[in-house]
């Protein structure tokens, strides 16, 4: 069995904040008065909440767990800054959304998104290994509502699989990571290969893909890494021709992988593949894009300049780096949507014509527009100040925010009720 998906940047984010003056009768009076609340009986099914995770929920409750407990940070004020800057190169586009799997290594000095709230993984204060072989131990992690946790690493990682996504750093900052000496590690002062294979699969749906490879680097000799590809679901089960090989001295290899999916994921593809034993996995190492190109991104790499370039899908060709204007909105304490919508509706909202969005409520939606209120075990509509639209998923894309002035529920559909356009950039190709 196997599926294919083409790899989408992941944008979607909204800031957490707190309320320090709420009014009970208020909120009282929206709960009840919430669409939700008053439904069909096969839209109930919808939001009902298994007995199973009620149970979870309630044990939850009656004994939270020690690192999920947090304190005021006490030096948050150093910290502050830094998560401001972060927002704001989510805003820009220097760093994305990305979700991680369960084996994915957390990595100190990293941020991440966990059910809309921001949280640094300042360090790991010790370190051992858990009881499925993977790195555990305390941490120190800080939370951008000034409160900070010792949460255990392998909690946290559940947390960002379940709900969250990690925060990618910035192409200067990888490759300043990449290239300085001081941060390789001394097994990774080794020759290494930077490998491009293509497949040999007999699978038409893999071999009718054109100028598939997969990208990939090794510490020992490729042909040793590849002898097993038939039997390994990362070289989807196939045996693999082996393209090109680069030999490398002194590179951080684990910085390198992070370089080329910056510069390819808009090419990036995912499969999911089955081992001998029926066991699903992704492979997500694969790439479509030209030869000639990816010898022009390695070459870049290794000599410093790929901040400088990106990947244009449409023209198949490496075009420099346009930087663009930055936001100048202060969404700071609100929370917004994001959405990704078509270039006509988009028009017809900038310029006040469509005054409705609507999104489908189902079942790979539900946490994204809904959310479980665990003192009584019902869902209810998550309301949002403001939307955040892009047009499309390239880098250099039309966006506008948009005020939210109410959100409704009826037949399946959340229906957002839009106010003002407070911002609107355009990309390179409407300037």
């Amino acid at each position: 069995m196997m599926s294919i998906n083409c790899w989408d940047r992941l944008y979607s984010f909204s800031p957490y904040y707190i309320y320090s003056d709420m009014d009970i009768d208020k909120e009282l009076e929206d709960i009840f008065s919430d669409p939700l609340m008053d439904v069909s009986y096969q839209e109930v099914k919808l939001f009902d909440v298994p007995a199973d995770m009620k149970g979870v929920m309630a044990q939850k409750k009656d004994a939270p767990d020690h690192v999920a407990q947090r304190k005021p940070c006490e030096d948050f004020a150093r910290f502050k800054p830094l998560f401001e800057q972060v927002h704001q190169d989510l805003k820009t586009g220097k760093r994305q959304l990305q979700r991680i799997s369960k084996t994915t290594s957390l990595l100190a000095g990293h941020y991440y998104l966990v059910d809309g709230q921001m949280v640094l993984l300042y360090e790991i204060i010790e370190k051992k290994k858990s009881t499925n072989g993977l790195p555990d131990g305390r941490t120190r992690c800080i939370y951008e509502n000034g409160t900070e946790s010792d949460i255990y690493l392998q909690t946290l990682r559940k947390n960002v699989v379940t709900s969250g996504y990690a925060i990618t750093e910035t192409l200067e900052e990888t490759d300043a990571h990449f290239f300085n000496p001081e941060d390789v590690k001394q097994e990774d002062r080794v020759t290494g290969y930077i490998y491009v294979l293509r497949s040999k699969s007999k699978n038409p749906e893999i071999r009718n893909i054109k100028n598939l490879y997969k990208i990939g680097f090794s510490t020992n000799r490729v042909e040793e890494r590849v002898a097993n590809a038939e039997h390994e679901p990362t070289y989807l089960m196939a045996p693999v021709e082996i393209v090109s090989i680069y030999k490398i001295v002194n590179m951080h290899s684990q910085k390198f992988e992070d370089l080329v999916h910056q510069v390819l994921q808009t090419v990036n593809f995912r499969f999911k593949v089955a081992d001998d034993k029926g066991e699903m996995h992704e492979a997500t190492e694969w790439y479509q894009v030209p030869l000639e190109i990816i010898d022009s991104i390695i070459q870049k790499i290794m000599n410093g300049t790929i901040i400088y370039f990106a990947y244009n899908k449409e023209q198949q060709c490496l075009e420099q780096r346009i930087e663009k204007k930055p936001s100048q909105l202060n969404l700071s304490g609100l929370k917004v949507l994001t959405l990704i919508i078509e270039k006509v509706y988009f028009e017809e909202i900038v310029s006040g014509v469509k005054t409705e969005e609507y999104r489908s409520l189902k079942q790979t939606t539900l946490n994204k527009y809904t959310y479980i209120d665990e003192a009584d075990g019902k869902r209810y509509l998550r309301r949002f100040d403001a939307i955040r639209f892009y047009v499309g998923y390239h880098s250099d894309r039309d966006s506008a925010v948009v005020q939210v002035l109410d959100t409704t529920y009826e037949d399946g559909l959340v229906t957002y009720h839009l106010g003002k356009v407070l911002e609107v950039i355009r990309g390179k190709e409407n300037k």
